[in-house]
């Protein structure tokens, strides 16, 4: 584990915190200790952490929740195509997604390795566990469809899924919120059948449901 060696510290410290997010110490939407515990950890004082734990909610990778904790937001620093996404109608995200995702889906069936497989099974079932909030149901689902992702072996993809994620978090978060209540039988139950479709290894079938289940949230989003 990196210390902090030179100044400025709190620039220092928050290279650290994203370095080790980057290497998924912490999951999307996992809470992250608290200032006592990173502090010494980062080799810096309190005042340090909090300044880097605030660079980073400003760069779109975590965020504060009053009485919560800080949490992940996001597994990387946006650059300038994401920042373009943010700012897409969600339409028009979710329309790129179809097309990355449904491809994605095809080659995860393909290319999975039985590792692969067994993290794809076991996003499914955190997903489908009951969330106490809309935030942590939309940060399992997202995962389930980034084990998919990672399943397909193409990094590219992966980078254009993660650049998604921020601007499809807030519609969803925004939309289940409406709703009122989400986590439905169908809707896990359409995930259930990719995650099959994808230990099959039938492509055609796993491109298919993606693109079904993508276009339906469009619907649901627009």
């Amino acid at each position: 584990m990196g210390q902090v060696r030179r100044a400025p510290l709190a620039d220092q410290a928050a290279e650290l915190l994203l370095e080790r997010i980057r290497s998924g110490e912490w999951a999307l939407g996992a809470k992250l200790p608290g200032e006592t515990t990173l502090a010494p950890q980062l080799g810096v004082g309190r005042s340090t952490v909090r300044e880097a734990i605030r660079q980073l909610a400003g760069r779109g990778v975590l965020q504060t929740r009053q009485g919560a904790g800080v949490f992940v937001t996001a597994l990387d620093v946006p650059d300038d195509w994401d920042t373009v996404v943010r700012r897409a109608d969600i339409a028009a995200v979710l329309e790129a997604r179809i097309a990355i995702e449904s491809e994605g889906a095809a080659l995860a069936a393909e290319r999975r390795t039985p590792a692969e497989l067994r993290a794809l099974r076991r996003a499914l079932d955190r997903r489908g566990a009951g969330h106490p909030t809309v935030e942590e149901h939309v940060d399992a689902d997202t995962a389930f469809h980034r084990a998919v992702m990672v399943a397909a072996h193409n990094p590219i993809l992966i980078e254009l899924f993660d650049g998604f994620v921020p601007r499809v978090r807030q519609a969803m978060v925004e939309m289940l919120r409406l709703r009122g209540s989400y986590g439905s039988t169908a809707d896990h139950d359409a995930h259930a059948a990719l995650c099959t479709a994808i230990a099959g290894r039938d492509g055609e079938a796993a491109a298919r449901l993606s693109r079904t289940h993508l276009s339906s949230l469009k619907d649901s989003l627009s």
